[in-house]
């Protein structure tokens, strides 16, 4: 008989939200029992709306309901069972505390939304059973020291905050495999030449008795044509849980490229373990030949230097049981239409087939630990546990590049108070001292190094580097929004002047906007005087207040007004921060990681793509901003008065790692005429930093609105189109 075979648990199961856990013990006749097919989060059932707490999962199940065994094969799985074959049950995610019950044993209390559970029910499997799991996620109301470690699920303003993310959000299975399960396997690319690539790996075993094995890996390409390898190695297994390290090489790899560099060439790796010939257990996943290295926070892979153009990649959806490899595929289309190679997987860990799909699609990623501001003292060993968890879960994928331990471990219940006191606690918090950055994340961040010595490991997002004090890590900026915090757009020059390490790599910038009037007609009303604003900013995340700092938005007559209005200025505010950073791209810029990608709900937030997964007009924004050879001016000022000479510097910047010839062409036209005009043929060097090519003047004698026109092409066409508007004013 060939292992492993696999019963999927799920389907229909029995929910009874409870007030205390009874250890397992339910009666068979209770009428309060619900019903819900799984995987989902127990919200989604039309009479737990609202519900946060204990609710407790039942099924029964019989072993010959196997779909994937003929009539005959069925009687195998029942009793009596012979002493080598073994049955476990994993559970692969439950938000966020779970204990199951099998046939009425204790298997044991689990914490962790995202770390799978696995049992050995092998003495207890029956041809009648009963799983029941008693499952515990209740809201989190001490929002400066939470205890539960789901990052944006339980805490953050770009989620409706009466969501609780409570239920079985992955499959539940039953396994049957011989002696020896294989329970974890990590594989590391220690060499990758020409010829061959060094692989090492380490693999936790669990065997029922001492035997001598063989371990058969099966290297396949999976994306690429190319040959199958196989290779087999003799060992010695103790009886028990162990774990086993070694390494092979691979011949001819092909390396794993983000697609603006090249093809993310993937192999499906299967290890066998095999008991005198018979497979007693295999497991296969999606591996990638790469090398990925910071330097000075900028990435090389494979040996060569690339720029970081990317996003915040918020929860698929706020029901994350729901995403599927489609939906993930289809947003990491629009990210690459985008011009993005990496996304940051913004305080969470996503449902398993994005990571599948970045790893096909070429995209990096910024993998966050799911802690996200404050956190209580006593989850320091629990969050040491996770974070290994985490690197076991996903150390396998090409595309994560590298680990962040933490989002803004800093003093925030709700961003959209700036009360003189919650500023004055932010502050202390992000440049005085706070034990979750500076002890717990410390201790984090040496437990991922570890864990994982391949990849990058920062200790919290949006730590600034603060001469002679900090060095910091990546940087968050929202000059142009949080009016109380932050300040004007143009305070970030200051910034720049002074403290440029803190331009090295920015993961946070950016305004909200509401999406399309498509879209908004989805939840809110389209008469705009009838919207209930306060409703808006309570469950769909909208800051009046910061608004008002910037927008006379109150002033609009229609939705439809009101949507322009608020995409202009998240356009505006976006392609400001990006401009200065590409000028800075390599001195020391890095990486541009605007925040942020997606709606995970509807909402009226920072995204440039919403909930139903259409663009906004801040995506094109950014797609022009984002291209590969770019065509840009810096302003000095906002507006400028009559009669004042201005100087418009002109840059190019060219990220694609070839020359392209281009052709750029700039005119300056004023209220009436063309006042000035620029035409250049060059061509830009591979991975350039920015080049200045020229300067525009103008004395303006009228006020009204200038335009700067910048066209960029190719000898295929057309490249960029890029505008800008200069205001001036009557003299003072």
């Amino acid at each position: 008989m060939t292992f492993p075979r696999t019963m999927s648990l799920d389907g229909d199961w029995q929910l009874l939200p409870i007030g205390d856990f009874r250890q397992g013990f339910y009666p068979l006749g209770d009428d309060a029992w619900l019903t819900q097919t799984l995987p989902a989060h127990w919200q989604q059932h039309p009479l737990l709306e609202r519900y946060a707490g204990k609710l407790v999962y039942r099924k029964r199940f019989e072993l010959h309901d196997l779909s994937n065994l003929g009539a005959g094969e069925a009687s195998q799985f029942l009793p009596p069972f012979s002493s080598a074959r073994r049955f476990w049950l994993r559970v692969n995610g439950i938000f966020y505390w779970s204990q199951p019950y099998f046939n009425g044993v204790d298997l044991g209390r689990h914490e962790g939304y995202f770390v799978p559970q696995e049992y050995d029910v092998t003495r207890w499997v029956a041809a009648d059973n009963t799983l029941v799991i008693e499952a515990d996620c209740p809201d989190e109301h001490n929002k400066l020291g939470k205890r539960m470690i789901t990052g944006v699920f339980s805490h953050w303003d770009c989620i409706d905050p009466t969501t609780n993310p409570g239920g079985v959000w992955l499959p539940i299975e039953l396994i049957s495999t011989g002696p020896t399960r294989i329970q974890q396997v990590l594989l590391r690319t220690d060499a990758l030449g020409a010829a061959a690539a060094g692989l090492s790996f380490h693999a936790t075993l669990d065997t029922l008795a001492a035997a001598d094995v063989t371990l058969r890996w099966t290297l396949a390409p999976k994306n690429f044509i190319g040959e199958v390898q196989v290779i087999e190695q003799p060992r010695a297994l103790a009886a028990g849980a162990q774990t086993i390290a070694g390494t092979f090489d691979l011949r001819d790899p092909q390396p794993w490229w983000t697609h603006d560099l090249g093809h993310p060439s993937c192999y499906t790796i299967t290890l066998e373990v095999l008991h005198a010939g018979e497979v007693s257990d295999a497991h296969s996943f999606t591996y990638g030949l790469r090398r990925f290295e910071m330097r000075n926070w900028i990435a090389y892979l494979n040996g060569k230097r690339l720029f970081i153009k990317g996003n915040n990649y918020a929860p698929g959806d706020t029901r994350i049981a729901t995403m599927t490899p489609e939906r993930y595929g289809h947003d990491l289309q629009l990210a690459i239409e985008c011009h993005m190679n990496m996304l940051r997987v913004h305080a969470h860990i996503e449902h398993p087939a994005f990571y599948e799909a970045a790893d096909l699609a070429g995209v990096l990623l910024w993998q966050d630990f799911p802690l996200q501001w404050l956190y209580r003292r006593e989850i320091l060993p629990e969050a040491l546990r996770q974070v290994r968890a985490m690197i076991a879960l996903l150390g396998n994928h090409p595309a994560i590049a590298l680990w962040c331990m933490h989002n803004e471990p800093l003093y925030a219940i709700d961003t959209k108070d700036e009360t003189l006191y919650a500023k004055f606690r932010a502050y202390v918090s992000v440049f005085i001292w706070n034990w979750n950055r500076d002890v717990m994340d410390g201790q984090l961040k040496q437990a991922a190094q570890q864990e994982d010595p391949t990849r990058p490991v920062v200790r919290a997002s949006g730590e600034y580097a603060v001469p002679f004090f900090r060095k910091g890590t990546d940087t968050h900026f929202y000059f142009g929004w949080y009016g109380g915090v932050y300040g004007p757009l143009r305070t970030f020059e200051r910034v720049s002047r002074v403290a440029l390490a803190n331009l090295r790599f920015v993961t946070e910038f950016g305004a909200q906007s509401f999406p399309n009037i498509e879209s908004c007609a989805k939840f809110l009303d389209p008469e705009i005087s009838k919207i209930d604003w306060e409703q808006v900013a309570a469950r769909h995340h909208m800051q009046p207040t910061m608004f008002d700092y910037w927008l006379a938005w109150r002033t609009a007559t229609s939705l439809t007004d009101l949507v322009a209005m608020t995409q202009e200025y998240q356009s505006l505010i976006n392609r400001y921060y990006i401009d200065r950073l590409r000028f800075h791209k390599y001195r020391p810029t890095g990486g541009i990681v605007p925040f942020m990608f997606n709606d995970s709900n509807p909402a009226v937030q920072w995204s440039i793509v919403d909930y139903w997964r259409v663009p906004k007009r801040s995506y094109y924004a950014m797609q022009t901003a984002f291209s590969p050879q770019y065509l840009f001016s810096l302003f000095e000022r906002d507006h400028y008065p009559v009669d004042q000479a201005i100087t418009l510097p002109l840059y190019v910047v060219n990220d694609a790692h070839r020359p392209v010839p281009v052709q750029l062409k700039a005119v300056l036209n004023s209220p009436h005429d063309i006042v000035a005009q620029v035409e250049r043929s060059l061509t830009l060097p591979p991975d350039s930093m920015a080049i200045e090519i020229d300067r525009l003047r103008l004395t303006p004698t009228v006020p009204g609105t200038y335009r700067l026109m910048l066209t960029l092409t190719a000898e295929l066409g057309l490249l960029l189109e890029n505008e800008y508007t200069i205001t001036v004013v009557p003299a003072e």
